[in-house]
């Protein structure tokens, strides 16, 4: 493939019309976290900046945020590999092996040093000069460090490649580290955590700087605003029951069934930021919380080491308070508010029957 191609030179060439390709370029658009009056710059960067060449890494890990990956809906996985950008280079989307596929990632380090985008899945294994993570006859942390030495940006998928993840929990036997503590602060990187990331949020970051050739815009921990700025807390369509004090005790009861909060039962979504609220999963079809389990605040650094995932959050630090205390507030406050609406609307009709009586005009 020719990498000075753009998109709308790949749909040139394989017949796609330019409806598709504008539609394409809206649902992108929604997908960036961009308001509708950056569709005509999307159009613009889609039709004349080249596709961004990707090396994707594979390290210490499940290759969950492939699985994840390879399920985005929004764009389809298959139009972002095949028509958005140029990947060279990946253990589990590639069809090349061997010899002949390490000589080709080599060839595109060379060819294309400095203007790359580095994605890497996975930890980095330290312990024993990295020998508990090999790639390609090389300790992965050896591989890591070539490539990321000439790459433009580079993207941490998943929470094992944003704080070492599982393979990191304690005592972690094999030293496992996140990607930026072996290539430091040299490069523009995107922390993109969770385990694994939503699909679209995978799908999403990669095509900002696909278009813009730039890394979309980060809060105080590297993430992307756009996908992480909000709480699991805030966009929660059981925040209502919180606010209440409408809590389900255990899994089976009357409340768990009902559709009650889960805070009780250990939902990290007051401490947890994420888009699973809601971007969901698989095409919006659903998340933990609608499928009946609480939040374990995967895109959270170092979350499997957080505590037992169903103890309440007060009991292994008082970020909210008492939740007994908070629930009975708000539903003191809920109860407060009836009797004091049906007081006034008592006070109403009394005052209106009156006037009634007399006579007068009702206002």
């Amino acid at each position: 493939m020719d990498k000075k191609e753009t998109m709308w030179d790949v749909c040139l060439r394989k017949n796609i019309n330019r409806r598709s390709f504008l539609k394409s370029c809206v649902a992108l658009t929604s997908i960036m976290g961009l308001n509708t009056d950056m569709v005509s710059k999307v159009v613009a960067a889609a039709e004349k900046n080249p596709l961004p060449v990707v090396i994707w890494l594979h390290g210490h890990e499940c290759t969950g945020c492939d699985e994840s990956f390879l399920r985005s809906g929004t764009p389809l996985t298959s139009d972002v590999v095949l028509n958005s950008i140029a990947l060279e280079y990946s253990h589990a989307l590639s069809a090349g092996a061997g010899e002949p596929f390490e000589a080709h990632l080599h060839d595109i380090m060379q060819q294309y040093a400095g203007k790359y985008i580095l994605a890497v899945e996975g930890a980095a294994a330290t312990a024993e000069n990295g020998i508990y993570c090999m790639t390609g006859g090389k300790p992965f942390v050896t591989v890591l460090k070539e490539v990321a030495k000439n790459a433009a940006a580079i993207i941490e998928y998943g929470s094992c490649a944003t704080s070492g993840g599982i393979q990191a929990a304690k005592p972690n036997p094999t030293g496992s580290v996140s990607i930026r503590e072996i290539v430091g602060n040299s490069k523009p990187i995107v922390k993109v955590p969770g385990c694994p990331p939503i699909p679209e949020v995978m799908t999403g970051v990669v095509m900002h700087y696909a278009l813009f050739g730039k890394l979309p815009p980060l809060d105080s921990e590297g993430r992307p605003k756009q996908f992480y700025g909000n709480r699991i807390h805030d966009t929660c369509y059981r925040r209502p029951f919180f606010d209440t004090g409408m809590f389900a005790e255990n899994f089976d009861d009357a409340g768990a069934k009902a559709g009650w909060c889960l805070y009780k039962l250990g939902c990290r979504g007051p401490v947890t930021y994420n888009s699973c609220g809601n971007l969901r999963w698989w095409n919006g079809l659903s998340y933990p919380i609608q499928s009946g389990h609480g939040c374990i605040g995967c895109s959270n650094d170092h979350f499997w080491d957080e505590a037992p995932f169903y103890k309440r959050l007060p009991e292994y630090g008082p970020l909210l308070g008492d939740v007994d205390k908070i629930g009975a507030v708000a539903a003191g406050l809920t109860v407060a508010g009836v009797v004091a609406h049906g007081a006034m609307s008592a006070v109403q009709k009394s005052k209106r029957d009156a006037q009634k009586s007399d006579g007068k005009k009702v206002e």
